[in-house]
């Protein structure tokens, strides 16, 4: 509400400053600044976690692991806080993630199991499993250049599903970060770069299971302006 009473000030003092045409570029000017700013409703993609026990599984590859030892770990807090937090009625029924990561490690080829095996397993109605394809900070052999890219896919076990063995919906997520190409090693660390690309990742992931609010036009919208103040 703040915003638009400023808007329309700033409207009627360049309505008093300016004549026709220049009134007309503002005004106009205005307004796609606005739209590019809009916030738009979105309905979850899934919504079978509400009022079940769910568990996030990450499986990330033996090579990126070694190259990024936390990627897993901190995938799976960051997805199950924010079902936790944000799924109706999953208040507490987000198996704890690090229990989870302990039954990974205590299970040679956990991986290989049949996909009911694991939600009988971690004792939960609903997997959430992360299957992380592709990660990466550089382009291929190229460390002077920042380059984050997250490709995932993910998939729901549903334990009293007609077939639990089985995904019941799978969702590929795509996320890069930063957007804009170009950025070399001394224009950011790497420490910021993957905190970015986690966040956008996570963001992108959570938002499949609970209504959430996206940019309207995602390649114009500047979070910074949205910042309340």
């Amino acid at each position: 509400m703040k915003e638009r009473v400023r808007v329309a000030i700033a409207l009627i003092v360049a309505a008093m400053l300016l004549d026709g045409c220049e009134l007309g570029k503002l005004v106009g000017g205005m307004a796609a600044a606005n739209e590019d700013q809009m916030l738009v409703e979105v309905l979850p993609k899934y919504d079978g976690l509400q009022g079940h026990t769910v568990a996030v599984v990450v499986d990330v590859d033996m090579s990126t692991l070694y190259e990024h030892p936390y990627v897993a770990a901190k995938i799976a807090t960051e997805v199950s806080a924010r079902i936790n937090e944000s799924v109706p009625d999953c208040k507490g029924k987000v198996q704890p993630p690090q229990a989870v990561i302990n039954w990974q490690y205590r299970t040679p080829q956990w991986n290989a199991l049949p996909l009911g095996e694991l939600a009988q397993q971690l004792n939960v109605d609903r997997v959430v499993h992360i299957d992380v394809l592709e990660y990466h900070l550089n382009p291929p052999g190229n460390r002077w250049l920042w380059e984050g890219v997250c490709v995932a896919r993910v998939g729901i076990i549903e334990r009293d599903g007609i077939d639990p063995d089985a995904f019941s919906q799978t969702f590929d997520i795509n996320t890069k970060f930063p957007t804009i190409t170009g950025v070399g090693r001394e224009s950011a660390s790497e420490a910021a770069i993957q905190t970015g690309l986690l966040y956008s990742f996570v963001q992108k992931t959570g938002w499949l299971f609970y209504k959430h609010e996206e940019p309207k036009h995602p390649d114009r919208y500047r979070p910074e302006l949205n910042r309340k103040s």
